[in-house]
């Protein structure tokens, strides 16, 4: 139950994140770290430098519910469009419309713009410019390529440009069509004077130069022309409106943001100048169809009083009457009073008439004029008049943002309706009062007239065309004071609209780029985008790097370090007997010696020890060929079997051959004597596998190797077995039961983790016995294994820089080695 209990308290720690091991593992590539903040900071630099400033203005208009001072229920041709709260809605939404946009885009000519070469781009120098260019609107402009100037003097430019393509796109900005024309391909040069009309297929107009700025001689310029629909939309999308505070609402702040300061300053007051007037036309909309109402019917009056004078001089020519009796003349007079008023009843029941037709045949009422120019002062026919206007101007302004078919629509026709069935019948019921009127009139007429039947005909007739004349001369002073009251009206009215602080550029205004925001986002990309390729490193890498990590996975003990040491062969213990390495073998040795001291038998005092690791390039053969060597050094008879019978390595080191071997002995083809070799090292025999036998593994489980085994336990003090890979091959396992200890090869940096598990789990069921880890290329770092390694520094790496000079020799003094060690210092 213990095992199981170790196995599953070993596997959580394998699966465990190693937090420790991970900044350990950062603080190892702080060096690459610090290169790709460098490297994110570098990048945010080039992005400030060359994205262009964006700036954001704005200005305050006043929506007022402002009164014409001259309206009085006389003067009813103008009338209230409704409450601020309604204009401010109407004028927030025609803002944002499309046709608004267009009206200021092409007032301002804001399609073309005016360039300079710059750093890292084309500048915008919109007023700064030393000429202006007068463009023709009926004939094309190139789009969206620029079109070079280059002054020669004062006088003369030379326009040139280079097209890729036999064919551009033009537009002409009267219509606002586009059409493909041929270009010249490739460079264009030609020559003009200022003033000089250009006609060319891709530019046509005139260039003027600015008299009082000042012409560079070689100076360059560019034109480039732009699609209007799409700077229109570009506008549209990027003015703001919103009411100023919530306290305020009637105040609203218009905002722009654009590149060019200069450029945002002439929109918005274009913007406000052009709502301004447009708010003013809708005001005076009722008072301008009054007036041209009237202008019709004075025309109509005016030719009658015209004829009514000529007839009056042809008959005073003629008959000699020019005055009748006082009592005829004031029965004339009184026959005259009511005449007029039958004229203008008239008057008023044709306005009627023709506003009945035009209810029933129109769908625009905008157009309506104002029941008071013909003297009607009845308050049903007026208040009616007056809202269904008002509800025409509000579905008219509907159009500009509303798609036809929307509810909207539906609820304001439903009104229109409403209100214009209510008009008719009321203008019925006044029609008909009129009518009673009219022929009250009619009769009191007749009477008159009967009073005047016994005159002399000449005087009938000189008081008929008198009559006359007065009338239409009344009729037309009555029509002329009622144009004057509809223009006095007209000029007294003010926009509702007022500009309180128009836009201006004080400086200031810059809202981009953020460069210390970029220079923040480079900070946090060039750290994270790092850390995180390194935790993804470190999650995805399973190969050893330290003996922290084989601690925390494993509970076999850690037997010795060996560090890594570039020789021309693995005889470094003989050779190079004072190097650290050799140390470390000496110490491996020593630590073996605790493992051995209770394996003694009496049947035998020799010890065995086999070497293997879990894949072929671990240092199995190295340590094996190092740890025979100390021992036979140390006076001990030691004898190498190199059992890798797949794959034999230890004879070259030895210089001599791999003709017979253990395969030889295991086979009966060769005795102990003739397969074992006396090497130039003293105490130190060895016996090569020999030739690549079909089945390595029957061999070794062969009863010839429990023979060769305990034969060389009666002859040698030290038995070490080189083994084939564990991972690899189950040759080795067969082996564990003639071998006292069994050290398993670990090579940092190359070992995967997973073999750690396999041999765990041999240990557990009992396949490996006093088995043993010994780390190769074991390097000692002070951000890495530690908490382990002190005890071994001795051997390799933390006891060389002190002790090297007295006991080690020093392994490389060459200048390069001098200058590396050096510059890993730093």
């Amino acid at each position: 139950m213990r095992d199981y209990d170790e196995m599953d308290d070993q596997d959580s720690q394998s699966m465990s994140f190693d937090f420790r091991g991970f900044l350990f593992k950062v603080l190892n590539l702080w060096k690459f770290v610090l290169i790709c903040i460098g490297v994110a900071i570098l990048i945010a630099y080039f992005i400030n430098a060359r994205q262009q400033n964006v700036y954001r203005l704005d200005s305050l208009i006043s929506v007022d519910n402002d009164q014409n001072p001259f309206f009085t229920a006389n003067t009813s041709i103008s009338f209230n469009w409704g409450g601020v709260s309604g204009k401010v809605g109407k004028i927030m939404t025609a803002i944002k419309t499309r046709t608004h946009n267009e009206i200021v885009v092409d007032s301002l000519k804001y399609y073309m713009d005016y360039l300079e070469e710059g750093k890292y781009r084309k500048i915008d120098i919109y007023k700064s410019a030393p000429f202006e260019f007068v463009i023709d609107k009926s004939k094309g402009q190139v789009l969206n390529y620029p079109v070079g100037i280059r002054f020669i003097n004062a006088n003369e430019f030379e326009v040139f440009t280079e097209f890729e393509d036999s064919r551009a796109t033009v537009q002409k900005y009267d219509d606002k069509s586009n059409t493909h024309v041929k270009v010249p391909n490739g460079t264009f040069t030609k020559l003009f004077k200022s003033g000089e009309t250009i006609e060319l297929p891709f530019l046509n107009g005139r260039l003027v130069i600015d008299s009082v700025k000042d012409v560079t001689p070689k100076s360059e310029y560019f034109i480039q022309f732009n699609d209007f629909d799409a700077i229109v939309n570009t506008y549209k999308n990027n003015i703001m409106i919103s009411p100023f505070s919530s306290s305020s609402p009637s105040i609203l702040n218009l905002q722009l943001t654009g590149y060019n300061k200069a450029k945002i300053v002439d929109y918005l007051n274009a913007t406000s100048a052009i709502l301004s007037r447009t708010e003013l036309e809708r005001k005076n909309l009722y008072a301008t169809n009054t007036i041209k109402f009237i202008d019709s019917s004075l025309a109509a009056v005016n030719t009658n009083l015209k004829d009514f004078t000529d007839e009056m001089n042809a008959f005073r020519s003629e008959n000699k009457v020019f005055d009748v009796s006082s009592e005829i003349a004031q029965i004339s007079e009184e026959l005259r009073q009511l005449e007029l008023e039958k004229q203008n009843e008239e008057s008023k029941l044709d306005y009627l008439g023709n506003l009945e037709v035009y209810l029933n045949t129109k769908t625009d009422y905008t157009n309506i004029a104002a029941p008071t120019s013909v003297g009607i002062e009845e308050g049903n026919v007026l208040s009616g008049v007056s809202k269904i206007v008002a509800l025409a101007a509000e579905r008219q302004n509907l159009e500009y943002t509303t798609k036809e078919g929307s509810g909207l629509f539906k609820e304001l026709d439903r009104r229109i309706d409403s209100e214009k069935n209510v008009l008719l019948e009321t203008i019925n019921a006044t029609k008909g009062t009129i009518g009673v009127r009219i022929g009250t009139l009619n009769r009191n007429v007749a009477n008159l007239e009967s009073k005047l039947s016994g005159l002399p005909e000449d005087e009938q007739q000189f008081l008929k065309i008198q009559r006359q004349l007065d009338i239409s001369q009344e009729a037309y002073n009555i029509y002329m004071a009622k144009r004057s009251e509809a223009a006095i009206v007209k000029a007294a009215n003010i926009s509702d609209l007022t500009v309180i602080d128009e836009a201006k550029d004080i400086g200031g205004g810059r809202i981009g780029p953020n460069n210390n925001l970029n220079y923040m986002m480079g900070l946090m990309l060039g750290f994270f985008i790092p850390m995180f390729l390194i935790f993804i490193v470190y999650l995805l890498d399973n190969t050893i790097h330290g003996s922290d990590e084989i601690t925390r996975m494993s509970k076999i003990p850690i037997l010795g370090l060996v560090g890594k040491y570039r020789y021309k062969n693995n005889l470094v213990a003989y050779e190079k007997p004072k190097s650290a390495v050799a140390e470390s073998f000496r110490a491996i040795r020593s630590s073996l010696q605790f493992i051995f001291k209770n394996q003694r038998t009496e049947e035998s005092l020799a010890h065995t020890l086999m070497v293997t690791s879990s894949v072929s390039g671990e240092g199995k053969t190295f340590t094996s060929i190092n740890v025979a060597t100390v021992y036979a050094l140390s006076g001990k008879k030691t004898i190498l079997l190199g059992l890798d019978l797949r794959k034999p390595k230890i004879f070259d080191d030895f210089n001599i051959t791999n003709e017979k071997g253990v395969v030889n002995y295991l086979i009966g083809d060769g005795t102990l004597d003739e397969i074992t070799t006396h090497t130039h090292i003293e105490n130190l025999d060895i016996i090569t596998s020999g030739p690549i036998p079909p089945n390595p593994s029957e061999l070794l489980m062969s009863d010839h190797m429990k023979e060769l085994i305990t034969t060389l336990k009666q002859e040698y003090d030290v038995i070490i077995l080189d083994t084939p890979p564990l991972g690899l091959v189950t040759d080795a396992l067969e082996l564990t039961q003639y071998a006292d200890a069994t050290i398993f090869m670990v090579r940092l940096d190359y070992t995967k983790k997973g073999m750690l598990q396999l041999v765990n789990a041999k240990q557990r069921t009992g396949e490996l016995k006093n088995v043993n880890f010994v780390l190769n290329f074991y390097r000692h770092k002070n951000n890495s294994n530690y908490g382990y390694g002190y005890g071994y520094g001795y051997g390799y790496g933390y006891g060389y820089g002190v002790y090297g000079n007295a006991y080690h020799e020093k392994d490389d003094n060459s200048i390069f080695k001098k200058i590396k060690n050096f510059v890993k210092k730093i």
